[in-house]
């Protein structure tokens, strides 16, 4: 791969106590350029700040580095200060296609949002919702009582996705990992993996009695009805991870953990 001549680098970070010392601490190091006008951003906190940019930068061609100054920081790089340039110059550049999901709500609006993690259905009261799920406009599970279900990308698979013992997906697999929560109803149904070039629709059955709510990443949606998800392949964000510690090799150690 050739390596990239970095000069301007923006650095980003969440407001916590941390991250916000990183960020004085390397501006002092490296300087203060505007992220529109960086060759890179580096992101520093945790996980979200991570998916804040991706979100941000998405469709620019802009690269996006993590250092973890968070709690998990998968999507991260570790922090370290010193030879940052040439970390980066060597970093491996990984492109994300989100998930499009287009939402209608119990008022009959309509919304769209990306998701590059996971899109979440959740249950807003103490009743298990029920829901009906089709993939490529045929049902496929007339009704299922859960607490919620996930599709995730395979770089969201070993988030929320691995917590309800869904499948790790590596990163470059053309899937997308469906995945309940608490199923009730089939009891022993454990979801499904589809192709990126199937289309899910999940419907909310007893909306009024058993309301849900849908979030892509960070965005919520409330009381909906409908949902339709599918992946957008013509939209790309651009993360870097350091060559020592690639995304497949995260990947392979989440796997055989024990």
């Amino acid at each position: 791969m050739k390596r990239r001549t970095i000069n301007r680098i923006s650095f980003v970070s969440s407001d916590t106590e941390g991250a916000l010392a990183a960020r004085q601490e390397l501006e002092k190091m490296y300087g203060f350029v505007a992220p529109e006008d960086a060759d890179v951003v580096v992101a520093l906190g945790g996980d979200g700040v991570m998916l804040t940019y991706l979100h941000k930068f998405m469709n620019t061609g802009m690269p996006i580095y993590g250092m973890n100054r968070g709690s998990v920081g998968f999507l991260m790089n570790e922090y370290k200060t010193e030879d940052l340039v040439e970390r980066i110059e060597k970093a491996e550049i990984t492109p994300l296609h989100p998930l499009n999901i287009e939402v209608i709500d119990k008022t009959g609006e309509e919304f769209t949002a990306r998701a590059i993690n996971e899109v979440s259905f959740l249950r807003k009261s103490h009743q298990a919702a029920k829901l009906r799920i089709s993939v490529d406009g045929r049902v496929r599970m007339e009704e299922l009582a859960c607490d919620g279900v996930i599709i995730s990308t395979p770089q969201g698979s070993t988030a929320y996705n691995l917590s309800a013992h869904g499948p790790i997906l590596p990163i470059d697999s053309p899937l997308m990992a469906l995945t309940p929560i608490s199923p009730f109803r089939p009891r022993r149904w454990r979801g499904a993996l589809l192709s990126t070039q199937n289309t899910v629709k999940i419907e909310v059955l007893e909306a009024d009695k058993r309301p849900v709510n849908a979030a892509a990443d960070h965005l919520e949606f409330r009381n909906v009805i409908s949902t339709t998800i599918y992946q957008d392949a013509t939209a790309q964000s651009c993360i870097m991870f350091d060559q020592d510690h690639s995304w497949d090799e995260r990947i392979l150690s989440e796997m055989f953990k024990y």
